[in-house]
């Protein structure tokens, strides 16, 4: 088993809930999950894991560096699994539909910004928070058929 392995690696034990909440981020690589995601995911698979350890368990995957945490349009936190690719992200304020994107042009304009004002970045995040151009939300329709959360999105890296 890969992810007991990986989680002996960031020092974490190999505990059910631990490779139950790794297990979801893996099978959902192009998805933002909050902890109440996670805990409806895992209600419908009769999984007795509370939203509390849940919490836990998610904090202490970005802190071993397994996930990253965001906050986008609200104060609740979503996470990704951190594959070590850069990639900034666009926002929905209507539905909260995130689209990921890398864009080399605004990476090496950013760069030039930093370095003209005497910076180095060491790191940095771009979110961008729009309206879907699309009226209705094409998004928005496809979020309430799948009715699994709000932060689905596809990757275009």
């Amino acid at each position: 088993m890969a992810q007991h392995n990986d989680l002996k690696k960031t020092g974490l034990k190999a505990t059910l809930p631990r490779l139950k909440v790794l297990n979801i981020f893996e099978s959902n690589r192009d998805k933002h999950l909050s902890a109440e995601d996670i805990f409806k995911m895992l209600l419908k698979t009769e999984e007795d894991i509370g939203l509390a350890t849940i919490y836990r368990v998610l904090t202490q995957f970005e802190q071993s560096g397994i996930l990253i945490r965001h906050h986008f349009e609200s104060d609740k936190a979503v996470f990704e699994l951190n594959e070590k690719d850069h990639h900034d992200h666009i926002v929905c304020l209507q539905c909260g539909y995130i689209q990921e994107f890398c864009d080399e042009e605004i990476e090496k304009r950013q760069n030039m910004i930093a370095e003209k004002n005497g910076f180095t970045i060491i790191e940095h995040a771009l979110y961008i928070y729009a309206d879907c151009t699309k009226k209705p939300c094409s998004f928005r329709s496809r979020i309430s058929e799948n009715n699994e959360n709000s932060y689905g999105n596809k990757s275009t890296k």
